[in-house]
This record gives structure tokens, C-alpha cells and sequence, in this order.
């Protein structure tokens, strides 16, 4: 049943070094290889086939909008390969509202990496205005390896898909146990095809899909990790990227050890902005009268659930848990403040709002739950986005993670030093320490692509500077920073000054003379609150939203 949530969306060549280029000179998009990485006849031909498929289009499912149209294509799983393993992808199409308008094709990714992005075109259709729908075929994807497209699993038990654990001494040996037993599961059931589950690969398909759709380019708007895979695609097909929103951005350098190190790093100014606004707002919410009192009150909650854990809608909260529910919710200074105290009230054992409680009631059992809801509704594996999220993040970059468990260890001691809220858990050991090596580089992005950068300067994901830097990246991008802006995910968001400036960009292909600063209002930040509370992506029946997701 389609589901029309109104929230921002979400949560990442073939011309590359090991493969062959996939270009477009005439309408049929018929593959061609750069002088450089000319593939054999053999190759060539193989990847002539690919291009040449012909979608069998048909309505999504029963109930769905009739203009709402899948598909299922072939892509190679290796790319250097492209005459061996075939997998699936699933693709999805709403044609252009006015054919006589029509530009091209907006492709669209909601984050991950595992997020499914079959129905991005209904949540696009939803909020873009009509006059962007005018210009374009929205064209959505599950990428490689999730959802409908050959889904991945690694056969992962409830328990074993909780990504991010604090360090404590005494259990350390244990975490080190979990992430090489994920690492083996992987290795063990998925090992010929998780090596290929990677940024590049997905990037690739998208250039095959440009291709098989016959355009000469493609226009784009990805959200989160969405952005990494635009920013991937604009470095191996620069002449085939039209218009591109990178909306609440990934920094290219930091894939990936170091983008979910930022979600510690990102949260310390934003308690601090905490405790100051509940401070200044002490006689409503009496936290304490000074952002020092307010700091105070925190940590002493933190002791006590340690001691013995508060109990939130019946079930144990811990310090741990207080701490990683505070990660996120500190960026939205009143709603970490009602949730404080909230908790204070329970902590008291007095009668507390659910409701309120909701960062800190029962975190990782929503996590885990809305994953495996959403890959039950996709019909694939209930570890898929599990999976699928270690594939990219492990594989996209093999050398940012360190094969010594000891220094994750140390990492984990110095950065809840330096982190207090969340260094630990961002530091700690996961999976990738076992990892396989990655089959190829990964992608330095470094190019002069038009692109816009879209940024929210209190984003619990992705941090401002994380968008600052793919725009230092990105030579041939302008920025939009929202100032005040909270949340995840900014367009559209009601703002006029960012929506104006996304649209008008989209519509017209024009990128603004400078980078463009805009006040966040109240409307956009209620936006960005009520996005924080929701459960699925708009336009999708698919709950997949995730704390530790990008």
C-alpha cells in the first residue's frame, strides 16, 4: 500500500581503473571504452549485449499509481568480468508529467548504504513541484545487492546485527569475537558476491541503466550516502552527470571508518549547544541554571543507569543507551530536553511520557526491527540491509580499516576521552577489521562536475563539515548551508531559500553565481523534528530509517 509521508527524504564508470567504460554518442547508448581501458572484443561485446535490454515495464504492484512503472535489468557482477556472473537489479519509472517539457532522467538514492530506493520516484512525486515533474522521468533503483536487486545475506541472527557497541574492558574480547563471526558468516555465505556489493559497482549500474534508458546524461538527487555515490559517479563519468543534489553530504576522504568517527565528533558541538539552550530555558525545564548544571544533570543519569539502568516502556535503559539516544537527539536542542526530562521523571520513578522517551526507548530493538521490516516488505533476506551495509562500508575502502583488534581498542579509549557522548562507540571494533581486501582502490573525488551541495548545519549524520568537504571536493559545486538548520535530509523542506534554490538549480540547470547561506525558520526545523520521528521513507511502504545509517 503506497504511503505518502511528507518529510524530507533520506538516512551514497564504467571508466575506471579495472573496467570498461560504458559512454553514449547516438541514441542507442551503445557502449564504448576509453582509449586507456580498451576491454578485448570479447568484453566489449558483452557489454553491447547489456545495454541493448529492453525494460519490461509494468505497475509496481496492484494497489500502486498506475504511472508508477518497475522493471528488472541484468548488470554484470564484476565489471572487469562483465561476459561472467549476471545479477539483478530492480528499477522503477514515473514518466514526465509533460513530455513536451521533458529535460531527461532524475535518478534519486535515499542513503544507506542498504537503503532500498525502488520507490523514490513516489516520494519524489510527493514533493517535487509540478514543474520539475514536467521536466523529468523519475527513475528509482534498488542498488546491487538490496532489496529487489539479487539481495545479499550473510544468514545474521537479531543479536548480531547491532553495529555499534561501546568499549568496556570486560567485554571487548567479546566484540572482537562478534565482528570476526560476522566477518566469517559473510565470508561464508556471500563470499563471491560481497566483493562486489560496492559504491563503484553501483555507480556503474547507474551508467548501464543511462545507457539501456538511451540518455545522454542523467540528472540525480541523493541523499546521505546517496551523496558519496553521486560524488563516485561524477568522478567516473564526469561528461554524463546533468544536475546533481548531494543533500546532506558524505566526505569522500572519510569512507568510511572515518564518516561514522564524525557522529562522535559532530555530537560534542551540539551538546554543548544543548546544554546552553536548555540552560537559558532553565525555569521551564529545570535542568539546571547554567549550560555547566544542565551538563551536570546528564551525566549523573548516565551514572545512575549505569548503577542500575532506568527503566523506559518497561525494558532496562542503560547509561550506554542514554548516551547513543543523546547522539542524535542533541541536535534538536528542545526535543534532547523534553527527552531529559522525561528521563529524569522515570529515573525518579515517577510516571513519564512514552512519547518523549522516544530516544532512549529501546534504540537497537528499533533498529534491528524496521531493518527486518522493511527487508520482509522487499521480500528479501532480514539481514539484507545488515548485509548490504557491511558489503559498502568494509569493501568500498578495506584500507581505512586497521587488521590490528588492539587499536581499535585504543581508538575506542582515547576517543570516549576526547567524545565523551559517543567516541567509544564510533571507534570500537566492527566487521571490517576482518574484512576481505578490497577488489579496487577506492575513489578519489576530486573533479569539476557541476553538482549542488545541500547542508543543514545541525545534521546528527552528517556533520557540517562533512558537506563542506565534498564541496571542496567537488571543484565545479556551489553550497547551500542552511544556518540553524536541524535534521537530517534539507530538500524540499519549505524553506524558501533552499527549496528555491534546489528547484531552480534542477529546472534550469543554472548552479547560483556563489554558495548560497540560508536562515533555517521554524517551519524547516518542525520539519526536520517530525522527520526525526518517523519511521519510513516518504513515498515508501519500507520503514528503514536508522540512527546509524547514512
Amino acid at each position: 500500500m503506497r504511503r505518502r509521508c511528507l518529510g524530507p527524504l533520506l538516512a551514497v564508470s564504467v571508466t575506471a581503473t579495472l573496467a570498461p567504460a560504458l559512454a553514449t554518442s547516438t541514441a542507442t547508448a551503445a557502449p564504448a571504452a576509453t582509449p586507456s581501458t580498451a576491454p578485448s572484443s570479447a568484453a566489449k561485446g558483452a557489454l553491447d549485449r547489456y545495454a541493448k535490454q529492453k525494460p519490461q515495464w509494468k505497475r509496481c504492484e496492484a494497489d500502486s499509481p498506475a504511472e508508477f512503472e518497475c522493471a528488472t535489468i541484468k548488470v554484470p557482477l564484476d565489471y572487469r568480468v562483465p561476459g561472467g556472473k549476471r545479477i539483478d537489479l530492480a528499477i522503477s519509472r514515473i514518466k514526465s508529467t509533460a513530455p513536451d517539457k521533458r529535460h531527461g532522467v532524475l535518478f534519486s538514492n535515499p542513503g544507506g548504504p542498504g537503503g532500498q530506493g525502488l520507490y523514490m520516484p513516489l516520494g519524489m512525486q510527493d514533493r517535487l513541484p509540478e514543474s520539475a515533474q514536467q521536466k523529468y522521468d523519475l527513475i528509482g533503483f534498488d542498488p546491487r545487492g538490496v532489496g529487489k536487486s539479487s539481495p545479499v545475506s550473510c544468514d545474521l541472527e537479531p543479536e548480531e546485527e547491532n553495529p555499534l557497541r561501546p568499549y568496556k574492558e570486560e567485554t571487548f574480547d567479546k566484540d572482537v569475537a562478534w565482528a570476526r563471526g560476522v566477518a566469517n558468516k559473510c565470508e561464508e555465505k556471500a563470499g563471491d558476491t560481497l566483493p562486489h556489493i560496492t559504491t563503484r559497482n553501483t555507480a556503474r549500474d547507474m551508467d548501464l541503466l543511462r545507457a539501456i534508458l538511451g540518455e545522454k546524461k542523467i540528472s540525480y538527487v541523493g541523499y546521505s550516502y546517496g551523496t558519496y555515490l553521486g560524488a563516485v559517479y561524477t568522478q567516473l563519468f564526469p561528461g554524463r552527470a546533468d544536475r546533481f543534489v548531494l543533500d546532506s553530504a558524505v566526505d569522500p576522504a572519510r569512507a568510511w571508518r572515518g564518516m561514522i568517527q564524525w557522529w562522535a565528533e559532530g555530537a560534542e558541538p551540539a551538546f554543548d549547544r544543548w546544554t546552553e539552550w536548555a540552560a537559558e530555558r532553565s525555569e521551564k525545564y529545570g535542568l539546571g541554571d547554567t549550560a555547566k548544571e544542565v551538563d551536570r544533570t546528564l551525566w549523573d543519569l548516565v551514572a545512575q543507569a549505569d548503577e542500575k539502568p532506568i527503566e523506559v516502556e518497561g525494558q532496562p535503559t542503560t547509561g550506554d543507551d542514554i548516551r547513543s539516544g543523546m547522539r542524535q537527539a542533541v541536535f534538536t536542542p528542545e526535543y534532547a530536553t523534553e527527552a531529559v526530562v522525561e528521563l529524569k521523571k522515570a529515573a525518579a520513578g515517577e510516571p513519564a511520557s512514552t512519547k518523549k522517551l522516544a530516544p532512549f526507548a529501546g534504540s537497537e530493538r528499533t533498529r534491528t526491527g524496521t531493518a527486518r521490516a522493511a527487508a520482509d516488505a522487499a521480500e528479501a533476506p532480514s539481514d539484507n540491509m545488515t548485509a548490504s551495509f557491511w558489503a559498502v562500508v568494509c569493501g568500498d575502502n578495506s584500507a581505512a580499516w586497521s587488521r590490528d583488534p588492539e587499536s581499535y581498542r585504543q581508538d575506542a579509549i582515547e576517543d570516549k576521552g576526547r567524545y565523551p557522548l559517543y567516541g567509544d562507540f564510533a571507534s570500537s571494533i566492527k566487521p571490517c577489521a576482518f574484512w576481505e581486501k578490497s577488489v579496487e582502490p577506492a575513489t578519489k573525488v576530486n573533479n569539476t562536475a557541476g553538482s549542488l551541495v545541500v547542508q543543514n548545519e545541525w545534521d546528527p549524520q552528517t556533520p557540517l563539515p562533512s558537506g563542506q568537504a565534498l564541496h571542496a571536493d567537488l571543484k565545479g559545486s556551489k553550497m547551500v548551508t542552511v544556518l540553524g538548520g536541524e535534521g537530517h535530509g534539507v530538500y524540499p523542506n519549505g524553506n524558501a531559500c533552499t527549496d528555491g534554490t534546489v528547484t531552480d538549480y534542477l529546472l534550469t540547470g543554472n548552479l547560483p553565481a556563489k554558495d548560497v547561506t540560508c536562515e533555517a525558520t521554524a517551519g524547516s526545523n518542525a520539519e526536520a523534528r517530525k522527520n526525526q520521528k518517523r519511521d519510513a521513507l516518504p513515498g515508501s511502504p519500507l520503514p528503514e530509517r536508522a540512527p546509524d545509517r547514512f
